[in-house]
C-alpha cells in the first residue's frame, strides 16, 4: 500500500489524514511540536487507526524510515509552499500537494464558490452562505475559516452532512499556492493591499496566486472599487465587475452598482434597497454587492436575496457589536489582523474612538491606519509583542491623541473602560492590525478573550 505523509496537526491537517484514512490509504501525521493538547489529538487520531509522529520537524531525515512506498507528502497552509524540504522531496519524484488539493479531488462534483481576497473574504463568505441558506439551498462554507475543506469532503463523503447544492469555500493565498488544479464554478476576488510579503516574497507573486483561481473560475466577480482590482481591469477580457461608488467606477462601465437613491441596480433594472444588509461602512456595501452577483449567478431572485440579508446577524469577530460600555458602542475586530483591514474598520465606526491594537506585526504601509487614528482615535492603546514598533509608528506621524502601553489585552481592556469615560468616547474598538501569534492560537482565540474581558463591563441592557 502507498503511504501519504501529512505535515501538521491543525484543522488542515487533521481533516487531510481523516479523509486520507477514509479513502484507505496508509496515513502518518508529522507535528514539530509536543505539548498536552497535541497528545490528546494523537491519542484520538490513532483509535481511528492513524499514526501521530510528535517532536518531528520538517526535514529530510525526518522522512527516511518512511521512505518504503512514499507516495505523496500533504501540507497545510501554515507550512511555506516553497520550503526547501518540500523543494527537495519534489526534486526526487515525491508528489507535494496541499490539504485543498486534497479536497478538491474529493470535492470536484460540486459546484465551488471560490472567494479570496486580502480583506473582506471572510464577511462574504458568511453572507452569501447565509443568503443561499436561508433562500433553501444546501451550502456550507469553509476552507480557510469554520471547518477545513479535508474535513467537509469526509463529513459529505461518509453521508454524515447531506450532498450540498453550492461549496462556499473561503481560499487564502497559502492555500490557493498549494492546490493549482482548484477551478471554481463562480470565483469571487473582494480586494489586493500588500499582505503575507514575507512569505510570497512580493506583491506581484502575491496577485499572481489569486489572479491564477479567477483566471480557472467559469464566472468571475471582481470589486471594482479596490484600487489594484481597478488597475488590473483593462488585462481581464471577462468578468462581472461591481461597485458601490455608482454606475461608472473610474470610468468604467460597472455590471452591478449602487445608485444615488441606495438602490442595488444592473443594467437593466433596480433590484432592492441596498439598506437590506444593516452592517456598517462601504466595505460592507462592496461586500453586498458581491454577494448579490454570486447569488443571481446561482439563480436566485433579488426578493430572495434581500429577504435574506434582511436577517444577516453578522460576523464573529467583525466589526461584531458586543454592546455598549458607559454609552460607547463597543466593537470586535480581531479578524483585522493588517493594517487595511485596521484602517476600514475605523473607517466604520463613530468617533472618537479608543482603539486597542497589537500583537504580532506585519509587512505592509501603515499610512491608511495612521491617517484615520489621527483624525478619529481620542486613546490608542497598544498590547502584546508589536506594541513598541506600533507605538514608533504612531509617534513618528503625529499622532496627536492618547498613547498608551500594555504587555496584553488583559490590561488594555482595563485602560480602555477609563479612557472611554475620561473621554467621552463614542466607540471603544478592538482592531490589532496585526497577527495574533504572539498569544493566541488565531485572531478567533483572541477575539474571544475580549468577549470574555468585555462582557462583564458592559451596560446592562
Amino acid at each position: 500500500m502507498t503511504r501519504t505523509i501529512v505535515v501538521g496537526l491543525g484543522r488542515s491537517g487533521l481533516g487531510a489524514a481523516r479523509l486520507l484514512k477514509q479513502q484507505n490509504r496508509d496515513v502518518v501525521v508529522f507535528e514539530r511540536g509536543d505539548n498536552e493538547v497535541l497528545q490528546h489529538t494523537s491519542k484520538t487520531l490513532a483509535k481511528e487507526c492513524i499514526e501521530v509522529v510528535l517532536g518531528q520537524p520538517l526535514t529530510l531525515e525526518s522522512f527516511d524510515a518512511w521512505r518504503d512506498n512514499l507516495d505523496a507528502v500533504v501540507i497545510g497552509p501554515g507550512i511555506p509552499w516553497d520550503h526547501p524540504t518540500l523543494v527537495e522531496l519534489r526534486s526526487e519524484g515525491i508528489q507535494v500537494r496541499g490539504e485543498m488539493d486534497l479536497a478538491w479531488d474529493a470535492l470536484q462534483q460540486i459546484p465551488w464558490i471560490g472567494i479570496t481576497g486580502t480583506n473582506g473574504k471572510t464577511t462574504v463568505t458568511h453572507l452569501l452562505n447565509h443568503v443561499l441558506e436561508a433562500s433553501g439551498l444546501t451550502a456550507p462554507m469553509g476552507g480557510n475559516m469554520g471547518l477545513s475543506a479535508a474535513e467537509l469532503a469526509c463529513q459529505i463523503s461518509s453521508g454524515a452532512t447531506p450532498r450540498p447544492d453550492w461549496l462556499v469555500m473561503e481560499l487564502s493565498s497559502y492555500q490557493i499556492e498549494a492546490a493549482p488544479a482548484v477551478a471554481p464554478k463562480i470565483g469571487i476576488w473582494t480586494t489586493l493591499t500588500p499582505d503575507h510579503l514575507e512569505r510570497h516574497g512580493s506583491l506581484e507573486a502575491y496577485r499572481a496566486i489569486k489572479r491564477g483561481l479567477l483566471e480557472r473560475s467559469a464566472c468571475a466577480l471582481f470589486n471594482a472599487d479596490d484600487p489594484d482590482l481597478r488597475q488590473q481591469r483593462s488585462s481581464w477580457n471577462r468578468g462581472t465587475w461591481v461597485s458601490s461608488e455608482g454606475a461608472r467606477p473610474d470610468n468604467q462601465p460597472a455590471d452591478l452598482w449602487i445608485d444615488n437613491e441606495g438602490m442595488v441596480r444592473n443594467t437593466t433594472t433596480r433590484l432592492f434597497a441596498a439598506d437590506a444588509l444593516a452592517m456598517p461602512g462601504c466595505h460592507n456595501r462592496q461586500n453586498l454587492l458581491l454577494v448579490t452577483a454570486a447569488a443571481l449567478e446561482v439563480g436566485l431572485s433579488p426578493q430572495q436575496i434581500a429577504d435574506a440579508l434582511r436577517t444577516f446577524p453578522g460576523v464573529p469577530h467583525r466589526l461584531e457589536q458586543l454592546g455598549t460600555l458607559a454609552g460607547a458602542s463597543v466593537f470586535n475586530d480581531s479578524k483585522a489582523t493588517n493594517y487595511d483591514a485596521a484602517e476600514v474598520g475605523l473607517r466604520a465606526v463613530q468617533g472618537p474612538v479608543v482603539v486597542l491594537a497589537g500583537g504580532q506585526t506585519k509587512q505592509g504601509d501603515a499610512s491608511g491606519w495612521l491617517k484615520q487614528l489621527q483624525s478619529k482615535a481620542c486613546s490608542l492603546i497598544l498590547f502584546g509583542a508589536g506594541a513598541d514598533e506600533l507605538a514608533s509608528l504612531a509617534k513618528a506621524a503625529g499622532y496627536p491623541g492618547e498613547l498608551l502601553q500594555c504587555p496584553e489585552l488583559e490590561s488594555a481592556v482595563n485602560l480602555a473602560e477609563t479612557a472611554v469615560q475620561r473621554h467621552q468616547a463614542s466607540s471603544l474598538l478592538l482592531s490589532p492590525a496585526c497577527a495574533s501569534f504572539d498569544q493566541y492560537r488565531d485572531f478567533e482565540a483572541r477575539g474571544d478573550h475580549f468577549r470574555t474581558l468585555i462582557t462583564p463591563l458592559l451596560d446592562v441592557a
